[in-house]
């Protein structure tokens, strides 16, 4: 059997010289690959109480829905700005060349649910702890946060420290 990382194709200076791109696509196009990414993610988070899983569009809707179908829990979106249809609360954050904003619906988490974040990745942790302050903002804990690959040599994990992160790959450099 393939270890995990096997899956995940990497692409040498992609998208700039020196970088290696760590392709999610090549997991999601092989379906023993992608039993083992969902398969060992949950087991990452098999100890942890949560009401309810939080993802951010698109691809920790991919990885967040099959382990909340798998664990019978709720399922949130977080979405780019201007993709939702009701009521939303929004922030906006720093990207490495420019600003974002991600929002979610004002009702999705409610006062003191415990919270399970999803996500492919995490890099500098920007996203991440939007992410957090947004949940926190309706008054959600996040408990907990899950990821298929972790780029370490960005610093992402400290960016978030005093949140639990767990990750099914970590690759040292960026």
């Amino acid at each position: 059997m393939k270890k995990l990382e096997e899956y995940v194709r990497s692409i040498p200076d992609f998208p700039e010289e020196g970088i290696i791109f760590r392709d999610v696509t090549s997991v999601l196009q092989d379906g023993e690959g992608l039993c083992l990414a969902i398969d060992t993610m949950q087991e990452k988070i098999k100890d942890l109480e949560y009401d309810v899983i939080v993802g951010p569009e698109s691809r920790g809707f991919i990885f967040g829905m099959p382990i909340a179908y798998n664990h019978k829990k709720p399922f949130v979106l977080i979405r780019k700005k201007g993709k939702l249809p009701c009521e939303t609360v929004s922030i906006d954050y720093d990207l490495e060349y420019g600003k974002a904003t991600i929002e979610m619906h004002k009702d999705s988490i409610q006062k003191g649910q415990k919270v399970l974040i999803v996500d492919d990745l995490i890099a500098t942790g920007g996203t991440t702890e939007a992410m957090i302050r947004l949940i926190e903002s309706l008054g959600g804990e996040v408990v907990g946060i899950v990821v298929l690959m972790e780029l370490a040599g960005l610093k992402g994990r400290e960016r978030i420290a005093g949140y639990r992160l767990e990750s099914a790959i970590t690759y040292e450099g960026k």
